[in-house]
């Protein structure tokens, strides 16, 4: 009886304890992204590895507000976030931690990565984008806008409409172009852009396409994976927008189009270290680089990745900036400070 009451007593213990070594596998996402072709490329990687995803969506503002008011209670392993801008905030706010990644230093290039003080970058880029001018071909000449400049050109005077300047696109633009330009051309710059609008600045970059298009200004900027949205739409309304409007990569004679990214970090209190880097790891392979051009009509930020996506081969080849993308985003201060103080809403 004695040696039965031991076997019986084990068997409860093994019992109890299969629950913890057979415990689910789960990586907590915090995305904004938010494309359905991204619902196949997370269950792939569940697939692959047998570890569940377990996604919190919002915009990339909300995903930062989530995380400060979380704190070091946050679940959060991997943010994806769609703006240099806000991935250089995040990481300054010491939201993220830095992490080393042979596989992602090997495949995503340095201009695309967080700056790395020698304990391994805090983000990656995972895709790129074009922030590009749209005109009307009725109304305006491209030799008129075929660089950013151009944008703040008296010539261009009551043709102008963008989204809000504080928009974080807007915002890496401009940081971009202070770069290039230096600090007190740039504002000269931009409060030639607020005397050149059409009309004060609102709706999103599609916003900005159609209005071109219907003559509401003649001139605007748009991320290129709106426009390549508009060209591949089955609605006839779409296609008509896009046939009314041209597209310039401005810049090409001198510095390149700027590029931004969406890219992804791992959170500074991530519980499941191990799965974070494997899951960024596989963001970077050639499979999932191939969704993000097909499902939201951006550019691989691994270069050897090619996309068969008919609108990025209809825009054609351009030349790109090279400045690091971290750059951009570490001169938004100072931009913001200009863009309140030429009344750029």
């Amino acid at each position: 009886m004695k040696i039965r009451s031991v076997a019986l007593a084990a068997t409860l213990a093994l019992a109890a304890a299969l629950p913890a070594v057979a415990q689910e596998k789960v990586l907590n996402l915090y995305s904004a992204r938010h494309y359905q072709t991204d619902e196949a490329l997370y269950a792939n990687f569940t697939k692959a590895t047998g570890i569940r995803i377990n996604r919190v969506d919002a915009d990339d503002a909300g995903i930062l507000a989530r995380l400060k008011s979380e704190g070091s209670a946050s679940p959060a392993d991997v943010i994806l976030l769609v703006d240099a801008a806000r991935l250089w905030r995040a990481e300054t706010d010491g939201l993220f931690q830095p992490f080393k990644s042979a596989v992602l230093e090997q495949r995503i290039p340095a201009t695309l990565r967080g700056t790395d003080a020698g304990q391994g970058s805090q983000w990656f880029g995972l895709s790129t984008r074009g922030r590009v001018i749209v005109y009307n071909k009725a109304s305006v000449t491209k030799d008129d806008v075929d660089t950013y400049e151009e944008l703040g050109d008296p010539k261009n005077k009551g043709k102008v409409c963008t989204r809000s300047g504080s928009h974080p696109y807007n915002l890496s633009l401009f940081g971009a172009v202070m770069q290039h330009l230096g600090e007190p051309a740039t504002e000269a710059w931009l409060k030639g852009v607020v005397a050149n609008m059409a009309r004060a600045p609102k709706g999103g970059d599609t916003d900005q396409i159609k209005a071109v298009a219907s003559g509401e200004c003649r001139i605007a900027v748009t991320n290129t994976y709106y426009l390549a949205r508009m060209m591949r739409s089955a609605n006839p309304d779409d296609r008509a927008v896009v046939e009314k409007v041209g597209v310039v990569f401005p810049n090409q004679s001198s510095w390149g189009t700027h590029m931004n990214i969406a890219g992804a970090a791992i959170a500074k209190n991530s519980p499941n270290l191990a799965a974070a880097r494997q899951f960024i790891e596989y963001l970077a392979s050639d499979s999932a680089q191939t969704y993000f051009a097909d499902g939201n009509n951006e550019w691989p930020a691994v270069p050897s990745v090619k996309t068969a996506n008919p609108a990025l081969a209809a825009l054609g080849a351009f030349k790109a900036e090279t400045i690091p993308v971290a750059v951009t985003g570490a001169n938004q201060t100072k931009v913001q400070q200009m863009l309140d103080r030429v009344g750029y809403k």
